[in-house]
């Protein structure tokens, strides 16, 4: 599933711009500025403001977390094993203790985030569920981001067992996202992890329902709509089509598999 690109581009949360516990006066303009170029993504510039603010007291532990942050966004663009360490040594020298609610909750997307990149994909799931509560102080888009990022940890860690332990994982994932979808009928994130998460079970009909209902339904989620349908297309096409029709008899899969693709886009017509 070529899912990798598209998260990435939404689970690079905005750091919040103001910090707790110390005001915007100068002890914070390095730290300030080096969340502002975050934002805009430049990395490089980012790291030389956030190793400033490190060297004052009063920001270090928050720099350290954008620090981190820029680090691991750094490795995602070059792969340089060195940012990883990097990142691994800024949140090991964050007194936690020091940091406000939105810190903590940067922090631990930080250390996540870090995990995942390490292919410790249930340690990160593990964190990624625990800070989907405070992830809200982080941004309005923080908890959207951290389910996306918990969704795709499950999915990975499960992915090597083909036994009781997988399904077990699996039903975890769907239980989840069941709960975030009733509590957040606009959830993209939601909506595309109940799809993937019951294909990923082997229950192809009930993924093949459950993308129709996200597709019909993806209006709500506003903004992020497109982006929705796009993927649920992806994983119907590539995925769910297919599996149901391995479920017919071999001579007749073909016809099965266009007969499926012919009532997909009707469903995407009906309901543009």
């Amino acid at each position: 599933m070529c899912y990798d690109a598209r998260m990435w581009r939404n689970l690079a949360v905005v750091l919040t711009v103001v910090g707790t516990g110390v005001s915007l006066h100068a002890t914070r303009e390095d730290l300030a500025r080096a969340r502002a170029l975050f934002n805009e993504r430049k990395f490089d510039q980012a790291i030389q403001a956030a190793e400033a603010a490190r060297k004052t007291p009063e920001t270090a532990d928050a720099a350290a977390i954008v620090l981190a942050r820029a680090y691991l966004e750094r490795y995602r663009q070059a792969a340089d094993p060195a940012d990883l360490g990097a990142a691994r040594a800024a949140l090991s020298g964050a007194n936690v203790d020091h940091l406000g609610t939105p810190d903590r909750a940067e922090y631990l997307i930080a250390i996540g985030g870090s995990l995942f990149l390490e292919d410790d994909f249930g340690a990160a799931a593990e964190i990624f569920e625990s800070a989907l509560e405070i992830a809200p102080a982080a941004g309005d888009q923080a908890r959207e981001a951290v389910l996306d990022w918990y969704g795709s940890a499950m999915e990975r860690w499960a992915a090597p067992y083909t036994t009781t332990r997988r399904a077990g994982m699996l039903q975890r994932l769907v239980s989840r996202m069941e709960l975030e979808q009733a509590k957040n009928p606009s959830s993209r994130a939601a909506s595309y992890w109940l799809v993937a998460g019951l294909r990923a079970q082997g229950e192809s009909d009930r993924a093949w329902q459950a993308a129709i209902a996200a597709w019909v339904r993806a209006p709500i989620a506003g903004v992020r709509a497109i982006a929705l349908r796009a993927d649920i297309d992806r994983l119907v096409r590539e995925g769910i089509i297919p599996d149901r029709s391995r479920d017919a008899p071999e001579a007749d899969r073909a016809s099965r598999e266009t007969a499926l693709r012919a009532e997909w886009e009707l469903v995407k017509e009906k309901w543009k």
